[in-house]
């Protein structure tokens, strides 16, 4: 609630030091999101570890878990890479699990959505870019650039063509980071702001009581899509990541 008794669905996402550090006068501190990162690696560290170190015969959960996760993002994959596309699968992989778990440990009231920050979500998507113009000019030279021009155009549109080509690279990386916090970000507050209003309308009393409900229902039914959104995301973004990276082993048209 916002300090008037209204709601205040950004609070949230606000970002508060742990433990300060400004060395140099720079601004290092061990935040809330900082928290949350290393949860989320440990936590994956710790099912992928433990589950892929059973290699049971008869497997259990985790190790079941574990199996149907790695050959999830691996069909991903080779399906839009082929198998050329599997020496990326551990950053797919990576990127995928921790998209995955920070959006659904963000669910957990009380928690913090790192997605739902522009700044991871970016970070993200100027790796995979990244790695895309690294490993597509070590690979291939100046050919990788025949991404740029498109084949059977005529001479007098290839400029056109290729600002238009240009301009679309270097949106990937933008539509990629925006597209997975704004949804984030997004369903956050609207869980928020319906919550709030079971709140308010519970503490109005009277005749306010009784449509409480409604804002309640709505907001169980945002939540379940919710968590639906979570994963789909993570699996949108694994997929780009794929069809990007797919420009690096395959650039032209």
């Amino acid at each position: 609630m916002a300090a008037g008794g209204g709601i205040d669905p950004i609070h949230q996402f606000e970002i508060k030091p742990i433990i300060g550090l400004r060395p140099f006068g720079l601004d290092l501190s061990f935040t809330n999101a900082s928290l949350l990162m290393v949860a989320i690696v440990a936590v994956i560290s710790a099912i992928m570890i433990y589950g892929s170190s059973q290699r049971s015969v008869v497997p259990g959960r985790l190790q079941s878990f574990a199996e149907m996760i790695y050959e999830f993002v691996a069909s991903t994959v080779t399906g839009v890479m082929g198998k050329e596309g599997m020496k990326f699968f551990p950053l797919v992989f990576s990127l995928f699990m921790f998209v995955l778990f920070a959006n659904m440990l963000g669910m957990i009231p009380g928690s913090f959505t790192v997605t739902s920050h522009i700044v991871v979500t970016a970070a993200f998507a100027f790796l995979v870019i990244g790695t895309v113009l690294v490993y597509g000019v070590v690979k291939h030279g100046s050919h990788f650039f025949g991404l740029f021009v498109p084949s059977g155009v005529p001479g007098w549109l290839l400029p056109f063509m290729v600002l238009i080509e240009a301009v679309s690279f270097v949106s990937r990386p933008i539509s990629l980071s925006l597209r997975l916090f704004g949804n984030m970000l997004a369903g956050h507050i609207a869980l928020k702001v319906f919550g709030g209003f079971v709140v308010a309308l519970l503490a109005a009393g009277g005749a306010a009581t009784i449509i409480a409900p409604l804002p309640l229902l709505l907001a169980v039914a945002l939540t379940a899509l919710e968590f639906l959104v979570a994963f789909l995301q993570a699996y949108v973004f694994a997929i780009l990541t794929c069809v990007y990276l797919n420009d690096a082993l395959h650039p032209g048209h």
